[in-house]
């Protein structure tokens, strides 16, 4: 039994409820272990037994990166995760060393390293999350099984109403709920039955459109980087982007994606040339001689979408939602994952301090866990409301301002390591975005760029052998 455990309230058995058997929903679970006697994780699929893909996640079909900020929370709730990832396949990649990246103001330097990424296919991802707590003998999964409802009142939550996949219904009552059912969840409308008033909600839709496809890796690109190609949405045209993320197997996850008016298609026989199309084809020149291991898979849901659940007032005891739940974001920024991992973080954290039943806890809670969403949603959104035919709440003059600020800081970050990290701090969320305001960095932002604007992307002579197509001698 872990040393936490000890902080149960005296002698009465405390039992929590999860929805939603994803990576938040184990991660949600991995946290209240060590506060509940038991912990029931509600899915409403049944569960892959390796790293399958999982029903109900169409997105895992394109790039993921699990930021340093969120491996951290993740490997404080599981430790030992990471030395698991990487024994399965995964690779964790030295940023900005193993990266090399075309933002909107130009190429990033490989510095040595300042933060990291894992690489690696969702599926593995999820798997080997999933397998770390499911082992756990106070955590078990019903599958297959509908979440109808919660039970309470709007004062608390009590517990919660289901249905099993041979029509059987039934209350689980407990002494916590935490919704981690992903952008499907219907949290708003569960509240509301309950006389609990409905959150406000902010989209912002670019009208993004992603399309993926796996490819063998050249021979020898074991420790080939990460390679990416931003749009600039400073230009009035569709965003286009492309991305190569090793993954393991010896494979490579290419993943283009397009606002509204520039979207990608599923055809196969356009997928190169719409990788060259963007700001720098180097993605279309390294894909093009290697061979396609899956065919293109294209996904339409890429909608922002935020609950703001801290807000409410009088939000009911015993009840929390994080992750894709509370918030939805571009997938481009890929920081859906380490989100959920930082609000478990912060449902652990505010158990550990004042334990399962302490009054008024749920809202603190679901204040903590909004302070990833929203350093998240800023980012995601700040950016996709600039492209052409792009619906929501337009920024103002202050967001204007903060813009232009925000442009000298990545011109800055190309040839500077000083702004690179503090860049890159916050990127992984790893630190605050107060971080890029601090007196050292806005002193060199105003300065500017040590070094002159690279002309091409910062592939070693080694990467681009490597990348090489193979000759035939005749």
């Amino acid at each position: 039994m872990s040393e936490r455990a000890t902080s149960f309230e005296g002698t009465t058995r405390r039992s929590a409820v999860v929805i939603g058997g994803g990576t938040a929903g184990m991660l949600a679970a991995a946290a209240l272990r060590e506060y509940a006697d038991d912990v029931t994780v509600i899915e409403r699929d049944a569960l892959p037994t390796g790293p399958d893909p999982r029903k109900g996640l169409p997105q895992a079909h394109h790039a993921h990166l699990l930021w340093s900020g969120g491996a951290r929370a993740m490997e404080d709730l599981l430790p030992g995760l990471g030395e698991r990832w990487l024994a399965a396949g995964a690779r964790r990649i030295a940023l900005p060393t193993g990266l090399v990246s075309m933002q909107s103001q130009g190429w990033l330097r490989r510095w040595p390293e300042m933060q990291f990424v894992i690489a690696c296919s969702r599926d593995l991802l999820d798997w080997v999350v999933r397998e770390q707590v499911t082992a756990h003998p106070r955590i078990r999964v019903l599958t297959r099984t509908e979440l109808l409802g919660l039970e309470g009142t709007a004062a608390r939550v009590t517990g919660v109403r289901v249905r099993t996949h041979d029509g059987q219904e039934s209350a689980l009552s407990a002494d916590f709920v935490v919704d981690a059912s992903g952008r499907g969840s219907r949290a708003p409308h569960w509240l509301g039955a309950l006389g609990v008033e409905k959150p406000r909600q902010e989209e912002v839709d670019s009208g993004l459109v992603y399309a993926s496809r796996i490819f063998r890796a050249p021979s020898g690109a074991d420790r080939f980087p990460l390679v990416n190609v931003q749009s600039d949405a400073r230009v009035p045209v569709p965003g286009r982007t492309t991305t190569i993320v090793p993954i393991e197997g010896g494979r490579w996850l290419v993943t283009l994606s397009g606002t509204r008016g520039g979207q990608p298609s599923g055809a196969a026989e356009e997928f190169e040339a719409f990788a060259r199309s963007v700001r720098h084809p180097v993605v279309g020149e390294l894909i093009s001689h290697l061979e396609p291991l899956t065919d293109v898979v294209v996904t339409r849901s890429t909608v922002n979408r935020r609950n703001y659940f801290e807000k409410v007032r009088n939000w009911p005891e015993g009840f929390v939602v994080l992750g894709d739940a509370v918030a939805t974001y571009n997938p481009v920024y890929g920081h859906g994952l380490s989100v959920a991992a930082q609000g478990a973080a912060a449902l652990r954290g505010a158990l550990a301090a004042q334990g399962m039943t302490a009054p008024r806890l749920a809202g603190r809670i679901q204040r903590a866990v909004a302070r990833p969403v929203s350093l998240a949603w800023e980012l995601a959104v700040g950016q996709d409301i600039l492209y052409p035919g792009a619906t929501g709440i337009q920024p103002g003059p202050a967001a204007k301002l903060l813009r232009r600020y925000v442009d000298r800081l990545l011109l800055t970050a190309t040839g500077h390591p000083v702004v690179s990290k503090a860049l890159f701090d916050v990127m992984t969320l790893s630190a605050p975005r107060t971080a890029l305001v601090a007196p050292r960095v806005m002193l060199t932002v105003l300065r500017g760029p040590a070094l002159p604007r690279l002309t091409a992307p910062p592939l070693t002579d080694r990467e681009l052998l490597v990348a090489q197509p193979p000759q035939h001698t005749p």
